[in-house]
C-alpha cells in the first residue's frame, strides 16, 4: 500500500523516515483558517484532518498521513511568526513560562479515517533579551510555530518538558506508529 505524507515539514519527513516505510510527499494546499470557537487543543487536529482528506481525494488507494503543530499559550494559538518583531513577542510570551505544544494528526485509508491530538508541556527558562534578540537573528525561528525548533538552538531555552519530545519537532512519531500497527497498514 502506497504511503503519503501530506506535509513538506523537513522535520515530520524526518521523524516519518524513523518507520523505515516507504513513502511520498504529497504538500495539502488548503486553506488553514481556524473556525472562530474551535479550542486551541483541538485546533491543530482539524487542520491534520483538512490537510489528508485533501491529499486522499486524490490519492483515494494511498495511506494518507496529515499533521499540524500548534504552540499554545493560555488558549492562545501561536503560529509561524511574520517577522523578527513578531518572533521577539512570541519569546518574550515564552520566556520562564509552560506552554502546550499541540500535534494532530490525520489518517486515511480504504475510505476510512482516524484522528488524535498529542500534547506535550514545554518549560522555557526565563530569557533575555539578547538571547531573544541572537535567536531571532538566526533563520531557525521563522518557519516553526511558536518561533522556535526544540530540535535547535531553540532547545536551549527548555527548561522542562512533560511528552513526546518528537511531538514537539513535528510528529508524535511513536504514537503514530502504534495506531499504524492498530489498523494492520503496517506489520
Amino acid at each position: 500500500m502506497k504511503l503519503i505524507l501530506a506535509s513538506q515539514s523537513p522535520r515530520r519527513r524526518e521523524l516519518l523516515s524513523l518507520l523505515h516505510m516507504d513513502f511520498t510527499i504529497s504538500p495539502a494546499d488548503c486553506d488553514e483558517t481556524i473556525p472562530p470557537h474551535t479550542p486551541a487543543a483541538q485546533a491543530a487536529e482539524l487542520l491534520a484532518v483538512r490537510k489528508a482528506a485533501l491529499v486522499a481525494k486524490q490519492h483515494p488507494d494511498a495511506v494518507v498521513i496529515g499533521a499540524d503543530t500548534t504552540v499554545i499559550v493560555e488558549d492562545t494559538i501561536l503560529g509561524k511568526p511574520e517577522g523578527r518583531e513578531e518572533c521577539c513577542a512570541m519569546l518574550r510570551l515564552l520566556s520562564g513560562r509552560t506552554h502546550s505544544v499541540c500535534t494532530g494528526v490525520a489518517i486515511f485509508w480504504a475510505g476510512k479515517s482516524i484522528s488524535f491530538t498529542e500534547q506535550t508541556a514545554v518549560t522555557f527558562f526565563p530569557l533575555s533579551d539578547d538571547e531573544i534578540n541572537a535567536y531571532a537573528d538566526t533563520d531557525e525561528p521563522y518557519d516553526k510555530a511558536g518561533a522556535y525548533g526544540i530540535q535547535g538552538s531553540g532547545g536551549l531555552f527548555v527548561s522542562e518538558i512533560h511528552g513526546d519530545f518528537n511531538n514537539v519537532v513535528g510528529l508524535p512519531v511513536a504514537r503514530l506508529n502504534r495506531y499504524l500497527k492498530k489498523l494492520g497498514i503496517i506489520g
